[in-house]
């Protein structure tokens, strides 16, 4: 596959975090990789993020294009030998963009499925809506920024939030072989999260009872980056058992 590093801003990146059992979200994850635990619990996400001027590193931002995405994620850690390292894995990828849907998987990593999106944003509120074309997966959330992090039984304060998912940087989604696993590490000189409040959260693969048990997963905390400007680079694929049926 050939993958280019590639240069974007990201207009913004609505992180939607939920605490679930770690025994449940084992069997959604393939080996190597496992749950990482905090405060005994997986930790588990959307990712909704608007890319503006995206293309290949170098290219001027005038050739950038812009897109409405997804990722529904897991916290996870894994051995090397090098010892243990921790990232995310992507078990699902959406896309407003045909070219996202095209490319993912062949030109650079993480397949990804076509989507309608629905958003209404401004300063201080959030509405971000998608649903797969074939209707698989859908999301709908509504958000408010505040000025401190509250609720959550995962991260004391923004900070530690922070700290949290800018070490998971290194994210890993099922390919078109079923044993590979691609690999993205994203890379900004500028890393800043925005507490948010949670209004409402709708995801039709967290709500499912039968991927996730009554009392197994519960809504905790949000946060918004904007105006960032970010790399990704091409990791190497992790080899491990086939990925789970996709969401």
């Amino acid at each position: 596959m050939w993958a280019p590093a590639l240069d974007a801003v990201v207009e913004r990146r609505l992180l939607m975090n939920y605490r679930a059992d770690p025994d449940v979200v084992a069997r959604l994850v393939p080996t190597p990789f496992r749950p990482l635990l905090r405060h005994g619990q997986a930790v588990v996400g959307i990712c909704l993020l608007r890319l503006g001027s995206a293309r290949p590193a170098g290219w001027p931002g005038a050739f950038g294009l812009r897109s409405e995405n997804a990722a529904h994620r897991v916290a996870v850690e894994w051995d090397t030998p090098e010892g243990t390292r921790s990232g995310v894995y992507i078990p699902r990828r959406d896309s407003a963009s045909r070219l996202n849907v095209v490319l993912g998987g062949r030109v650079f990593p993480g397949v990804h499925h076509r989507a309608a999106f629905d958003v209404v944003e401004d300063r201080d509120r959030l509405h971000v809506g998608y649903r797969a074309l074939d209707g698989s997966t859908s999301v709908e959330v509504n958000v408010r920024v505040t000025d401190e992090l509250r609720g959550s039984a995962l991260f004391a304060d923004l900070a530690e939030a922070s700290a949290f998912f800018e070490g998971g940087s290194a994210g890993y989604s099922a390919s078109r072989e079923p044993t590979k696993h691609d690999g993205l590490q994203l890379a900004t000189s500028r890393w800043h999260l925005d507490p948010c409040q949670i209004e409402s959260t709708t995801s039709s693969y967290f709500d499912d009872l039968t991927v996730f048990p009554a009392g197994s997963i519960q809504s905790d905390s949000a946060l918004v980056m904007r105006q960032v400007p970010v790399r990704w680079t091409a990791l190497a694929p992790v080899r491990g058992a086939p990925a789970p049926a996709s969401i």
